[in-house]
């Protein structure tokens, strides 16, 4: 006899162990299908994120930066520094105990809440009343039932046709966080979020990099003020070679690395020969296998489940969340979901805002918004106000070495509400916290400016760029 669960959640990735661990605490009997393996061959929790996406590449960034700091920086503080080096595998070896402790983590949590981890990857068989998942683990199977169903599987990076990624000379986001040694030159295809962070990391260590973009312009989701200046940091300051407008012909890889033929964006051919190459072409949702058929659950043509405002699928009593949904690929998104999904299966009526979702480039400087553009607002018709304030007239900045960059503050000019929130420096995803928040309660830009801020922080330049949507800055 099969055993059965109120609440079975396919995949433990932050949409997954999330949803899971707050159904538990609603009182329900939960299971959570996880099959990931890590280079040990052991099975972890905390999908892609935890494993070879948000956590390790946070891990390698701050190696990264540290090295970049001491080599750049430290001069400027009268600190002088002879003789570095850098320890490339005990500086993996730190990513890969943060990335354990933190999947160790959710199999506690997983205990501590008495939720039942199926190891395995899981599929539809049948639906009804209830629903039955088989639950694959190499040969060995098991077959579950389930009333609700949660899909959380999550997503892929995505390959282009004809380049084979091994992992070894042509890698994906995976391959790219497992370097034994610092490439000397380093191609990246694709110049969004994951492609400029890793190109970021490598090239702090030592690497030359080259980034092929198919989009003719850069970081296109991205406020063009915002846009200018991240272009201006990362190609002139810090020598990213990102050419826009790329057409990818041929990609063979040699005894000696990698051979990449292309055509710029003024129609000649280019060659571009690196050591190791990264494909970073955005992702895709990871459906297959899933048994959708057998069920009948509706897919879109991209393999996306479609759901409604409330993440429900067509089938009653099954809902997917996450990179597997409408929306933005984004972990935080995910884990909202989850716990949105896990209150309406109690009798809840729980909402989410997406457009106050924030979105972080954990490049450095980091590059955070929140809300929509002064050129989509303007394009929308909606009449604004714009305040921006430097971080070279902040104290704090000055004083961390850090005053590189602005806040943006865009509000109605007929409300004063706040519409979109943009910043581009070091620590930019923490100050977009103050602007999402503000955001959700519906906040003027009025509300800010007459908020009491630390001083000396950070956060004031938030304060300023508000106070600048009424012309009124105090320190500019």
């Amino acid at each position: 006899m099969s055993k059965s669960f109120d609440v079975v959640v396919i995949g433990a990735g932050p949409g997954g162990y999330i949803a899971s661990i707050r159904a538990a605490q609603l009182g329900f009997s939960v299971a959570c299908v996880e099959g990931w393996k890590n280079p040990k061959g052991e099975m972890a929790l905390g999908g892609t994120c935890l494993n070879v996406g948000c956590i390790p590449s946070k891990a390698l960034l701050e190696s990264s930066e540290n090295v970049e700091k001491i080599e750049h920086k430290f001069g400027d503080h009268g600190i002088s520094i002879s003789g570095l080096k850098v320890d490339l595998n005990k500086m993996q070896g730190r990513k890969e105990t943060i990335v354990s402790k933190m999947t160790k983590g959710i199999e506690f949590l997983f205990r501590k809440n008495k939720i039942t981890w199926l190891k395995g990857f899981g599929s539809f068989v049948s639906g009804g009343e209830n629903y039955t998942i088989e639950v694959k683990n190499d040969e060995s199977k098991e077959r579950v039932t389930a009333k609700h169903v949660i899909i959380a599987t999550g997503s892929k990076a995505r390959h282009l046709p004809g380049i084979a990624v091994d992992n070894i000379s042509i890698c994906d986001n995976e391959g790219a966080l497992a370097f034994a040694s610092v490439p000397k030159r380093l191609g990246v295809i694709g110049a969004g979020v994951i492609g400029l962070e890793l190109g970021s990391v490598w090239r702090r260590l030592g690497a030359e990099v080259t980034v092929l973009e198919a989009m003719p312009t850069f970081l296109a989701a991205v406020d063009e003020s915002v846009q200018k200046e991240a272009w201006k940091v990362f190609t002139k300051e810090q020598g990213l070679n990102i050419k826009l407008g790329v057409t990818i012909d041929k990609v063979a890889t040699k005894k000696t690395g990698v051979s990449i033929e292309y055509t710029d964006d003024k129609g000649l051919v280019q060659k571009l020969d690196c050591d190791k190459l990264i494909v970073s072409v955005g992702r895709e949702p990871n459906t297959d296998g899933l048994g959708a058929s057998n069920v009948g659950l509706k897919m879109t043509d991209r393999g996306l489940i479609e759901v409604d405002d409330h993440c429900a699928t067509n089938l009653p009593n099954v809902y997917a969340i996450g990179d597997v949904v409408r929306g933005p690929m984004l972990a935080h998104k995910a884990e909202d979901e989850g716990v949105a999904v896990a209150e309406r299966i109690a009798g809840q009526q729980p909402h989410i805002d997406f457009n106050t979702i924030p979105w972080i480039i954990y490049t450095s400087p980091e590059v955070a918004w929140v809300g929509k553009t002064e050129q989509q607002l303007r394009a929308e018709g909606v009449e604004v106000k714009v305040g921006q304030f430097p971080f070279a007239a902040n104290g704090r900045a000055l004083g961390q070495g850090e005053g590189g960059g602005f806040v943006k503050v865009i509000a109605d000019a007929r409300t004063d509400r706040i519409l979109g929130g943009h910043i581009i420096h070091a620590h930019a995803s923490e100050l977009i916290q103050e602007l999402v928040t503000a955001m959700e309660f519906r906040a003027a830009a009025e509300d800010i400016a007459r908020i009491v801020h630390g001083h000396p922080t950070l956060s004031e330049a938030v304060r300023e760029a508000a106070l600048a949507v009424d012309k009124r800055t105090l320190n500019m």
